[in-house]
């Protein structure tokens, strides 16, 4: 059998061209189909990650959002003290929408700074692949 990266055969075992090509493609497709599965593999496990977190996080906004509703109704009490009550709710309604508009424009900045994930293990590996694909063909070639 013909060991290709190394350039050395086995006795008995002269393939021909056509042959070594044949391997040569069955090897590069299994390759290719490895990688693939790699790449599946990796973006469900981040994607089972990014769901766990996601519902953590909803449910961790869930029960702020009832804080911060009892803190507004707490301030509106606290201005009620010093100002009619109308006036006092309508303060704190401006505030609210002021500190969402500002957060809304500092959340859109950090959205298009993000990128989209991917499969940083699988894309290395391909690469690793081709180099030592191509380090292969050059010995061989020299030899």
């Amino acid at each position: 059998m013909a060991d290709v990266l190394n350039g050395r055969t086995t006795p008995g075992a002269d393939q021909s061209t056509a042959e070594l090509v044949q391997r040569a493609s069955e090897q590069v497709s299994r390759l290719v189909r490895d990688e693939i599965a790699l790449a599946k593999a990796e973006l469900a496990e981040k994607g089972k990650h990014a769901g766990i977190g996601i519902g953590l996080f909803g449910g961790g906004g869930v029960l702020a959002m009832y804080g911060v509703g009892a803190l507004i109704a707490t301030l509106i009490i606290v201005f009620d003290l010093f100002l009619p009550l109308w006036l006092a709710a309508l303060i704190i309604t401006v505030a609210l929408f002021l500190v969402a508009g500002i957060l809304a424009l500092l959340g859109k900045k950090q959205v298009t700074k993000a990128v989209p994930p991917e499969p940083k293990a699988a894309i290395e590996s391909v690469k690793a692949d081709v180099e030592e694909v191509k380090h292969a063909v050059k010995e061989r070639s020299r030899g």
